[in-house]
């Protein structure tokens, strides 16, 4: 069985992170997708600001909010990848096409950068490595 991942960089936009988990919760239970759609989170820390120095008092803002081009340190957090892998069987491939073409097409996961990675791809066997590697 081959898989495919897609793979979602959500930055430091936690919201967008639960709500497209959401979505794909409530997929795989009104769809049965049990164990051909699995997806795991990575969240990695970022660093304090800038320079290295932490700041004392640290700014609460949304992803969007902050206007481009600014000199504003960054704010200490982490940034959230969400890696789905698609496991459908060789004659499910019109239902592995679909989702393909669906989940990325879909909004929470449409502002994240998706990425497809196919078992032909160069970045295969790291992307699966990474997956299995999440708890």
């Amino acid at each position: 069985m081959a898989h495919i991942y897609l793979n979602f960089d959500f930055a430091a936009d936690e919201d967008k992170a639960q709500q497209a988990r959401h979505k794909l919760e409530s997929w795989k239970q009104a769809f049965r997708l049990d164990k051909k759609l699995l997806f795991k989170f990575e969240r990695t820390a970022v660093a304090a600001s800038e320079d290295g120095a932490k700041s004392e008092k640290p700014e609460k803002t949304k992803g969007k909010s902050k206007a481009k081009g600014a000199t504003a340190p960054l704010i200490s957090g982490e940034t959230v990848k969400l890696f789905v892998r698609l496991a459908f069987s060789s004659h499910e491939k019109l239902s592995e096409q679909r989702w393909v073409l669906r989940i990325p097409s879909e909004e929470p996961f449409q502002s994240a950068s998706p990425a497809v990675v196919k078992s032909g791809d160069s970045q295969f066997s790291e992307t699966e490595k990474q997956f299995d590697d999440l708890a």
